[in-house]
């Protein structure tokens, strides 16, 4: 059986360790399986980063550019494979596996332009023939932990970044679909980053403990649940390390009186149910304010999602396809069964759903739930899922409440054509992103990306200016030259402050 490996300086694959199956989520059956390393595999890694990052450090940061824009156009090159070995592990759609890659590649078009992100800041006469001035420097060896449901994306966004820097980086992806990575570090290493710079370490929770303990590792970006973000991040920072720790999500969406119902259906069918809903912006509660809203946009809702078209990654007409594995099939219609005891009324049930000829694949139908409230521990709880809830709300007040409340805050969208609803509710509402029309609001590469309260860990969010600050630090100079000779009373220093 294929056997997928790390991507360590000097590891000869073929060990006979721990391993971990990836299965195709497609047919249910186990299509390879993943190296699970060790504290040893990870000190191989280490010491090859210490050798490599110094001089990537020291090499002047439009050579390092050049590095990324050959990434780029070699990742372009081959994204139908990169699209296709990704579906084949996580189950998205081809055309939800490209938008993965590109979103990711957004992020290396920022890290393109590292050497005007890097600028310093001067100040000519601080003092009597003194100037002062700032660089930012790497931090050294920073690493990666990264979720399963963009296994593209996400890590593009992190060592992007860092490596643009001119830090090392050591990649930790999800055990459930480990090939994508691996495949992204060969394409860095062919575009011209030295060995060491960018190496990709397999395993479970034994290598993210070892990440988190090493002391050579000086930063550590996570995402993933909100419980392990909170472990990574409380357990990272004990160590010592700059840590950034991204959570779970329950994003809401509120649906005014005015809004234009077809579109806020068609923008919910993706939001909801793209990526079988595996990811931490979709859109799994609506929120339409008054009865009168919520009855005319859940007429409209119902037949849409009983027309969503749902199959293998590989069927273009697909909106979706299956979860990635049984495990979390398993858990996502526990949390279906959960509404239903609660006393949710499920109007779309997607539960027991088989495609035929793939009977074995883990598929899920969409779902739809009416009259969920607050207290249910199904609205609580990220379901991360194709579940889609319906939360009333008699007025905007209680609207602007249920995000703002929520133990997360990672995301939330506003439809209304109403331009003060919107101006207000962005201004008030406690969330770290915010949508006015836009379903899933992920903000552009240049700018960042970060939830707030059990959404994310940290003070420092991803990608943008945002990630140059949490991968370099700042060193602060103080320059004076004397004007006249050794010994000259007049050139005694003073401090800027004083004189």
């Amino acid at each position: 059986m294929r056997v997928i490996d790390h991507v360590i300086v000097g590891h000869s694959g073929g060990g006979a360790g721990r391993r971990s199956d990836v299965f195709d989520p497609n047919s249910g059956a186990v299509q390879a399986q993943v190296a699970l390393g060790t504290a040893a595999d990870l000190e191989r890694a280490v010491a090859a980063a210490q050798a490599a990052q110094p001089g990537w450090a020291a090499t002047n940061p439009q050579r390092r550019a050049r590095v990324m824009f050959r990434f780029k156009e070699l990742v372009e090159a081959n994204m139908d494979a990169l699209a296709h070995l990704l579906s084949s592990e996580h189950g998205k759609v081809i055309a939800d596996a490209k938008g993965d890659i590109q979103r990711g590649l957004e992020v290396i078009e920022f890290a393109c332009g590292i050497p005007h992100a890097l600028k310093g800041e001067y100040t000519q006469g601080a003092g009597p023939g003194i100037d002062v001035y700032s660089m930012r420097m790497p931090l050294g060896i920073g690493a990666g932990i990264t979720p399963f449901n963009f296994p593209a994306m996400i890590p593009m966004w992190m060592f992007g970044v860092a490596i643009a820097c001119g830090n090392a980086f050591l990649l930790k992806p999800s055990e459930r679909d480990p090939s994508v990575p691996v495949r992204l570090a060969e394409l860095m290493l062919e575009a011209g980053a030295p060995e060491g710079i960018l190496q990709v370490v397999q395993g479970d929770k034994e290598m993210v403990d070892a990440i988190l303990d090493h002391p050579a590792i000086s930063a550590v970006s996570f995402v993933g649940s909100s419980d392990i973000a909170h472990y990574v991040y409380r357990r990272g920072v004990e160590a010592g390390k700059r840590v950034q720790a991204m959570g779970g999500a329950k994003n809401h969406g509120i649906v005014m009186p005015d809004a234009d119902l077809d579109q806020v259906v068609a923008d919910l069918s993706g939001a909801a149910f793209g990526s079988a809903g595996e990811r931490c912006m979709a859109l799994p509660v609506v929120v339409p304010v008054g009865d009168k809203t919520a009855d005319a946009l859940r007429e409209k809702l119902i037949p849409a999602i009983e027309a969503l078209r749902v199959g293998v990654s590989t069927d273009a007409e697909a909106q979706y396809g299956p979860v990635v594995n049984a495990a979390h099939k398993a858990r996502v219609e526990g949390w279906i069964q959960t509404g239903v005891d609660e006393g949710a009324e499920l109007v779309v049930d997607g539960r027991g759903f088989q495609l035929q000829g793939h009977e074995q694949g883990f598929f899920i139908g969409p779902s739809l739930f009416d009259r969920v409230t607050p207290a249910m521990k199904s609205y609580q709880e990220e379901i991360f899922g194709p579940v889609l809830q319906i939360v009333r709300a008699p007025d905007f007040e209680t609207a602007l409440r249920l995000p703002s409340e929520h133990q997360y805050g990672n995301g939330v969208a506003i439809f209304t054509r109403n331009g003060h609803a919107a101006r207000e509710f962005a201004a008030r509402v406690n969330v770290g992103m915010v949508g006015i029309n836009v379903p899933i609001p992920v903000p552009v590469a240049y700018h960042s990306f970060g939830g707030w309260k059990r959404s994310a860990f940290g003070d420092v969010n991803q990608h943008g200016m945002e990630g140059v600050r949490f991968w370099t630090k700042v060193k602060t100079v103080t320059q004076r030259w004397p004007d006249g000779g050794v010994g000259d009373a007049a050139n005694a220093f003073v401090i800027p402050t004083m004189g």
